[in-house]
Formats: C-alpha cells, structure tokens, sequence
C-alpha cells in the first residue's frame, strides 16, 4: 500500500519541500533520492528527462525569437555521456518499479531514440509509443525543416510476463473534449492531439517544458489504479502530481533538482 512505503521514504536524508498523506516532494537528484527508496515497490513512473537542447540557439515563444537555452541542467555533455546519464536514471527506475510496473517516458527527437534503446537494453518491455499532436505548436523560425509540432511518449513495462495495468474501458468510452482525434466510444489510438498547457495552469509560475494537465491525466487514468504509487523522477512544475491529486486515491512521490521549480511544483501542488 502507498502508506506504507511513504513510511520508507528517505525523509532524513531528503527533508521534503512539501508532504501530505498522499503526496511527498523532494528536491534533490533523483538519482540520490531513487538509491533510497525500497526495491519494487512503484507502480507507474512519468519521466520527463532533460532533452538536452540548450545550445545557444533560437525558439519561438509567443510569436517572438527567443533563446533556446533552459538551464545548464538542459545543457548537452555529447552523445556518449548523454547516453550514460539516460542509463542511470532509466535503471534507477527500474530497480523500484514493481515486476508489473510502467514506465512513460516523454521526449523529442533529440533524446527519446536514446531512451527507448536503453529501455530495450534493460529488459523493459515497450508496450506502445505514443505521439502527442500539439496543434498550437509555435513555427519553424529559419523556415529549413518542418515545423516541429509533436513529442513522443513510450510506454513501457518492466516485465515482460507480469500483467501491466491498462483502463482499457475508460480509455475507450472516457469523454476528452480536448482531443479532437478522440472519437466516441471508440479505442484510443496512438495519436493524442493536445494543446500546450493553458494559462491557468501557469497560474503559479511557468517551466520551460511543462506538459499540459490533461496529458497526465489521460497517462494517470489509463495505467493506474487506486492506491497506487506514482513517481515523477523530473518533475519540473508537478503536472505529474496535480494528475494524481485529481484522481485522488493515488499517491504521488515527485522528485526535482532545480529549487526555483521545486518551488513552484509546491506551490501547485498545495
């Protein structure tokens, strides 16, 4: 029961920044806080990893030029030690993850062909990947590519033979009026078209790679249950929590390294 492992957590070493009965925030490495927490004991982890894109370049945000970079933790260390640092956190989780957890990852282009090769080289089990639409993507500036308009999601087991959770049914006949490819009592598909998130939800403040609330909860509701236990190893602004504080009977573990939004990941999520 999630009570029971929040009675584990490594409060002592990590004081938390916020803890509630259902919900603890550290800020801190994963890394270091993932060593302390009991083995296969997690039921689903969100990861958002850095995408590792702060390269002095230029995006656009809110119609004007602006720089690309987001922190020195956003910074690239080259391809091979890149790759190292995806290996250690992807095996961090794995070593909590239940036998019958999942794990999602979400990324671009720049790291989630890295992220899905590891998990196939640590024995996960990809189950789908998943495309999120953004049909509010801002424009190509230098007019040389397409227009980058979406991110991929891989969803993924720890065990092969162990029996994942999947809401098929909610999935299915679930109402998402904010999907416009969603039909009726129809499956869901690998396609989800989601805007980025809204301005309320930068009530509090605002990160430069917040997912858009009703993302996490489509991830929330589709592959967990009541009482189980989700852990965001990068949790930036806490959208991961927010989610498990809508359905309320999860517990929420949320982890981050960067102080300025660890305090805004309380702020939300208090």
């Amino acid at each position: 029961m999630g009570k029971d492992i929040f009675s584990k957590l490594p409060t002592k070493e990590f004081p938390p920044v916020l803890e509630t009965d259902r919900a603890v925030l550290f800020n801190g490495d994963c890394l270091e806080i993932l060593a302390l927490i009991p083995e296969n004991s997690v039921d689903m982890i969100f990861a958002d990893p850095p995408y590792m894109l702060s390269n002095d370049g230029f995006t656009c945000r809110n119609g004007k030029m602006a720089n690309v970079n987001k922190g020195q933790w956003d910074k690239s260390n080259g391809f091979e030690e890149d790759t190292v640092f995806h290996n250690e956190w992807i095996l961090a989780c794995r070593r909590v993850l239940k036998p019958e957890g999942t794990i999602w990852i979400s990324g671009t282009y720049h790291s989630i062909y890295q992220c899905g090769y590891l998990l196939q080289k640590n024995d996960f089990h990809i189950l789908n990947d998943i495309v999120w639409f953004k049909p509010n993507a801002p424009p190509n500036l230098s007019c040389r590519f397409f227009t980058a308009s979406h991110e991929t999601l891989l969803w993924a087991r720890k065990d092969k033979q162990a029996k994942h959770t999947f809401n098929y049914d909610a999935m299915k006949n679930g109402i998402f009026p904010e999907d416009t490819l969603k039909k009726e009592n129809t499956q869901m598909r690998s396609l989800w078209s989601m805007a980025t998130p809204k301005n309320p939800e930068k009530e509090f403040g605002k990160h430069p790679t917040q997912k858009p609330l009703d993302l996490l909860k489509r991830i929330v509701l589709a592959s967990t249950k009541e009482d189980d236990i989700i852990i965001d190893p990068f949790c930036g602004s806490g959208t991961t929590g927010v989610a498990c504080k809508f359905y309320a009977n999860r517990f929420f573990i949320g982890m981050e390294i960067d102080k300025e939004y660890c305090d805004l990941a309380k702020r939300r999520l208090a």
